[in-house]
């Protein structure tokens, strides 16, 4: 039982709250399967500490795609029906690394139709294409790379999952205060600046947070430093969670969760993913700068993506090696 809620863990993190999500309502519907389940996963323990295989290199990114075996998730944070945090999980069975690029929500992108200033924000695709709009928009910015599942994730569930690990450890850079009451849902934010620890809402305050109601206070970068804050929230996140085994952190996660990853999926990548370590997680930007550009008499600012370093990022990796 120890092992199969490892995998439940292990899943959890992997695939940031998805994964196990499958696992967890195998148990509820098909308890009399379980022993079968456990034995399969100890078999994978016992062969947990054999060399993990050397990853195949590739010629060209389309190569790539098409012969690596990585599940690409699109991670999304909502806020109402705007992607508030938009994020591409990748993971590699083979080496168990999960390299996560985080996209700016102000994402320039063209969408041919749609010329309102904000319509040209990839977080406003939601709203009109749903999921499959996003996912598309992203594997556009991401030249063409495969999106097999989704996980969205609401307020509510980031809260509830980080109080189920008692809190996460962060440095926050400043005093953090700001309130808007037409927000959904309202903000009232004041957390003040230093290392501690952050329980579910004072958390979802810190990842939410960009700037206060006076210009001279919040992140110089604006949206990029929020990124770069919720990239060091999360890798404390995976380290604290990797240690615990706490089954009720997947049932206070389980209503808030939409994932089009099946049972057979969620447990099929968890066993792959028993002995990842907080190491193996990798969290990067979207290369590109932020600028201003005008739609209708509109100054909004973007943040346009830079296709060559989005693909050095790629090649790396996918494993490409360009031959000269």
């Amino acid at each position: 039982m120890k092992t199969f809620w490892k995998v439940f863990i292990v899943s959890f993190i992997s695939f940031f709250f998805a994964i196990s999500l499958g696992s967890y309502t195998y148990i509820l519907e098909s308890r009399h399967k379980m022993n079968s389940k456990v034995a399969e996963i100890e078999n994978e323990d016992e062969v947990e500490d054999k060399a993990l295989k050397k990853p195949q290199v590739y010629t060209s990114l389309p190569e790539a795609f098409k012969k690596n075996n990585r599940v690409n998730v699109a991670v999304l944070g909502m806020e109402d029906v705007r992607a508030d945090t938009i994020m591409l999980a990748s993971f590699s069975p083979e080496t168990k690394k999960v390299d996560v690029i985080s996209i700016p929500r102000d994402t320039y992108i063209h969408r041919k139709g749609y010329d309102g200033a904000e319509q040209r924000k990839i977080n406003s695709i939601y709203g009109e294409h749903g999921i499959e709009g996003i996912k598309k928009a992203i594997s556009h910015i991401l030249e063409g790379v495969p999106i097999h599942h989704s996980v969205m994730i609401d307020y509510e569930g980031v809260i509830n999952i980080i109080d189920s690990i008692g809190g996460v450890d962060v440095v926050v850079p400043f005093d953090m205060k700001y309130q808007d009451p037409t927000s959904t849902p309202p903000l009232n934010i004041d957390i003040k600046k230093g290392s501690q620890t952050l329980d579910g809402k004072k958390s979802l305050d810190f990842l939410r947070y960009r700037k206060g109601n006076g210009r001279e206070t919040g992140y110089i970068d604006g949206d990029l430093g929020r990124i770069k804050a919720q990239q060091q929230f999360l890798t404390s996140f995976v380290n604290k969670t990797l240690s615990y085994r706490l089954p009720i952190v997947i049932k206070n996660s389980f209503n808030h969760i939409k994932t089009d990853i099946t049972l057979k999926e969620a447990l099929s990548y968890g066993k792959n993913a028993i002995g990842i370590k907080s190491d193996n997680f990798s969290f990067i930007m979207l290369p590109g700068e932020a600028e201003f550009k005008r739609f209708n008499g509109k100054l909004l600012s973007y943040y346009i993506h830079d296709p060559l370093e989005v693909k050095k990022v790629l090649y790396e990796i996918y494993g490409v090696k360009k031959t000269p």
